[in-house]
């Protein structure tokens, strides 16, 4: 299968990261563009604007994708969420936060127009979290993008005592690093091959460990938002990896060393 081409370097992390999501589902499923165009609503120049990063896919596209590759749709809308905020951002010219804005968050009043849309994405996201550690996991073991696309078999596989993670607004976690047999621990996970795109325990531990050799991730909360990006290819540049800002199999090593 042909490598994908980069995506434009203006794009918000918070776009790029939805979009590489997708890539990594659409090579899952093994379809071309020209199958997506028989099995979907759109046409196979619809699929490659939005998988280039040159249109921001609505949620149809999101959930249309999620069910031509079998898995469950939260996670997509939930960096569908994020991205959109990010792409409004942009076109408005507003600023861009220093960390995304949770899904969950439905504080900010300027946003009152959209209640219906927030609420069901909140009940989306709470229900996908609670169904299980399988769903975020499945829906990334296929082909991957860069040298982190191994998929992960483990993901949010923090210690059974904590149960699923569940996102709360505000809500951040403390930070003990020990070293155990040879490696180093937060406690909140013990993968070392989980590929990180969502709100999970994994997200937990991995900043920690990040702001444990230096490179601040913001607050730790469990969710991937700009800072935490940047310190991720902080540190893989630190440690040799290619510095794409996606934690994965090639990037537990350096933040478990």
């Amino acid at each position: 299968m042909p490598r994908w081409k980069e995506l434009p370097s203006s794009l918000d992390e918070r776009v790029r990261n939805l979009i590489v999501q997708m890539r990594r589902l659409k090579d899952r499923s093994g379809l071309s563009l020209a199958s997506l165009q028989t099995k979907t609503s759109y046409s196979s120049s619809s699929w490659e604007r939005y998988l280039s990063g040159r249109a921001l896919p609505p949620r149809k596209v999101l959930e249309e994708l999620a069910r031509v590759s079998g898995v469950d749709p939260t996670r997509l809308l939930v960096l569908h969420e994020l991205a959109e905020e990010a792409w409004n951002q942009e076109t408005t010219g507003a600023p861009a936060p220093e960390t995304p804005e949770p899904v969950v968050d439905t504080a900010e009043p300027e946003n009152a127009r959209r209640p219906v849309v927030l609420i069901g994405v909140c009940v989306a996201v709470v229900l996908g979290v609670i169904l299980a550690g399988v769903l975020i996991a499945a829906p990334w073991k296929g082909g991957g993008h860069g040298r982190n696309g191994a998929a992960s078999a483990r993901h949010n596989s923090a210690p059974a005592s904590r149960g699923a993670f569940a996102y709360k607004a505000g809500k951040t976690y403390p930070c003990t690093v020990r070293r155990e047999n040879g490696r180093l621990s937060a406690g909140y996970s013990d993968t070392s091959t989980a590929l990180l795109s969502g709100p999970a325990w994994d997200v937990v531990e991995a900043q920690c460990l990040l702001g444990y050799h230096g490179f601040n991730p913001g607050g730790v909360d469990g969710v991937i938002g700009p800072r935490t990006t940047r310190a991720v290819k902080r540190l893989q540049q630190k440690a040799g990896v290619a510095p794409d800002g996606v934690v994965g199999p090639q990037t537990w090593p350096a933040l478990r060393k």
